[in-house]
Order: C-alpha cells, then sequence, then structure tokens
C-alpha cells in the first residue's frame, strides 16, 4: 500500500502523526461513531495513585498531547498500513435491571466488526467499519429468531445489530456528540485536545471512554406504544482498552491489539415490547482484536453471520459520512409499530 497517491509513506505517516514531524495538521469532523465523546479532566487523569506512567510520554507517542493520542487511538482501532482490514470481537450478556428487583439475565450478545483505515482531509484518519451483534439463546447459545421475555411471558421476533458503515474521522481534537439523525442536538462543543485517560499499570497500559446521552427518542410512545420506552433515550457506554505500553511505544507497529470491556446502559429494547415498563438493559461483555474470529466466537455465530451478514467480514472501502445512528433509530426506520393487546 506504499504507492498510494494520498498517503505518505507508512514511516513518514508514523513521525508526522507522532508529533515529531511537524507536518500533520487536522480538522474536518469528529470521532463521533460508536460512542465516543469529551471527558472533562482527562489530562489530569494521566497520574493516578500508582503514578505518571513512565511509559506514557515516550520515547515515540507523547499521551499528554491530542497529536499523540490521535496516532495511539487510530492503531487500536486500525492499522496504519492504509487498506488493511482489522477486527474487533466482543461477547457476553444483556441484563434487565429493574427498580428493587434482582437483576435478570436475558440474552448472550456476541458479534464483531472491521474496521479499515484511510487518510482523511488536513491529517485526520478515516475510520471505515461495519458491525453486527447478535443476540443468543442463554442455554444453548445459538442465535435467536424469536426470545420468550422471562418478564412478560411473550415471545416476540428478536432484531440484531447491523450497523453499514460506521464511520467516523480520528483527529487530535475530541468531536461532537453523535447527532443520531439530527435528534441529538445541542450547540458545538469546544475544542478539547484528543487526551484519553490513560494509566500505566506495570508493562501494561489501560485507557477508559465513556459516554452518557439523554435525547429525544425516534421511537415516541405514542406511536410507538409498546416499543419505546419513553419520550427520552438514556444511553450510556464504557470502554475499557488494555495494551502493552512497550506496543504503544514502538514506532515499527502500525496497529496494536488490546484486550478490554464493553458495557452500555439502554433503555428496554424496542423488540421486547417492554413499552414505559420502569427500568432498563445493561450489557457487560469482553472485548478485544483478533486475527481469527473463530478463536473468540461461537461457531452458531459465526455461522449466522456467514449466511445473513456475509459482507460484514470485510470494512468497507470508500469513505461516505453519513449520519450516525443506533439501534434504536435502525429500529424506527425498519420496523412498524406492535398492534396494542
Amino acid at each position: 500500500m506504499s504507492d498510494h497517491p494520498t498517503r505518505p509513506e507508512r514511516r513518514d505517516f508514523l513521525t508526522t502523526a507522532s508529533g515529531l514531524g511537524g507536518a500533520l495538521a487536522v480538522g474536518g469532523a469528529g470521532l463521533a461513531g460508536l460512542s465516543f465523546g469529551p471527558i472533562a479532566g482527562a489530562a489530569s487523569m494521566l497520574s493516578s495513585r500508582y503514578g505518571m506512567g513512565p511509559g506514557l510520554k515516550g520515547p515515540y507517542l507523547d499521551l499528554t498531547t491530542g497529536q499523540g493520542n490521535q496516532l495511539a487511538y487510530a492503531r487500536i482501532q486500525g492499522d496504519l498500513d492504509f487498506g488493511k482490514p482489522k477486527f474487533f470481537w466482543f461477547k457476553g450478556y444483556v441484563y434487565a435491571v429493574e427498580p428493587m428487583k434482582r437483576v435478570v439475565d436475558l440474552v448472550g450478545a456476541s458479534g464483531f466488526g472491521v474496521i479499515r483505515l484511510a487518510p482523511g482531509p488536513d491529517g485526520s484518519i478515516r475510520r471505515m467499519c461495519r458491525e453486527v451483534l447478535l443476540y443468543t439463546d442463554l442455554r444453548t447459545g445459538e442465535v435467536l429468531d424469536e426470545w420468550k421475555n422471562p418478564l412478560t411471558s411473550e415471545t416476540v421476533k428478536v432484531m440484531h445489530v447491523d450497523n453499514d458503515p460506521f464511520n467516523y474521522l480520528i483527529e487530535e481534537w475530541f468531536p461532537a456528540p453523535p447527532k443520531f439523525g439530527g435528534l441529538n442536538q445541542g450547540p458545538p462543543p469546544p475544542r478539547i485536545p484528543f487526551i484519553l485517560p490513560w494509566h500505566q499499570h506495570g508493562d501494561m497500559a489501560a485507557m477508559e471512554i465513556h459516554i452518557h446521552l439523554a435525547y429525544p427518542s425516534a421511537l415516541q410512545p405514542d406511536r410507538w406504544p409498546r416499543e419505546s420506552a419513553g419520550p427520552i433515550a438514556q444511553v450510556s457506554e464504557f470502554f475499557a482498552h488494555h495494551v502493552k505500553v512497550a506496543d504503544l511505544q514502538d514506532p515499527t507497529l502500525t496497529t496494536l491489539d488490546y484486550t478490554g470491556t464493553w458495557n452500555r446502559i439502554t433503555p428496554w429494547l424496542p423488540w421486547m415490547l417492554m413499552g414505559q415498563r420502569p427500568g432498563q438493559c445493561q450489557y457487560a461483555c469482553f472485548m478485544g482484536t483478533t486475527k481469527d474470529l473463530e478463536s473468540v466466537l461461537s461457531r452458531p455465530v459465526l455461522d449466522h453471520a456467514q449466511k445473513h451478514y456475509a459482507k460484514y467480514f470485510d470494512a468497507p472501502t470508500e469513505w461516505t459520512a453519513g449520519p450516525s445512528l443506533s439501534s434504536l433509530e435502525h429500529y424506527a426506520q425498519r420496523a412498524k409499530p406492535a398492534p396494542v393487546k
């Protein structure tokens, strides 16, 4: 890929993106896709009760700068050898959390995505992604077509999650929050350097990204009485990444492996037909990167994906900058309101 007409030679790109060469300016839209946003006071979190991590300020990347974090995050997400695809995976469970009641296991959740990076405008990096999440039976691990809701005893049709594409720019500045098709509006945020809350613990570095949103739901109760949890979609997501410090500071590596966790708090999933019942869903999943999906995901999940979502095994090759939509907005576009009982 080194002869790409719009791409710097790989080694030059790594040098300038690290802030050592000074040639990489940044601009354009933001990293607003999956669920990332500004973290107040992130720079102050570079020292924890374990002290400042000696591997966080060099010798290659200075993670107290926006440019250093841009390069580190791009290598976590994808591969700076532009054009190479990179797989990530997640696997865990979805729970029901209701006031004053014990938590109930609902379904399994397994999935994966593929990311391809490309040069963007003004030194930004384009992240192009497809991703799919499949809900599975807690006992058998089989992918669900129908599901008996243990909270209502009603059998419902399951709607899995497929995002194609889910793209955003990676820059040296934090992005604006996702608009979700214009539903999540607000004044533009200030330009804050893209400095993530890194902690070094021995030879590993840990980094978290949180986002908390509350915006008008695409599923309003007057039109979607059984699918809508209420007029406001209250959603939070939590990502934890663990990478080797030596890998972060190795200028010859164009991509970084990581392990971590993904947690999500969200209204009742619309296909569960829970209406405005008090409570919400919580996802708790492991996640990471892999070169072999069969080593981390079950055969039923991969077989179902091959049959129904074959193109999701490769990342997009063309950049599009359309609106960021969540599964709630997709449901509003693809489904019809269920008959009221």
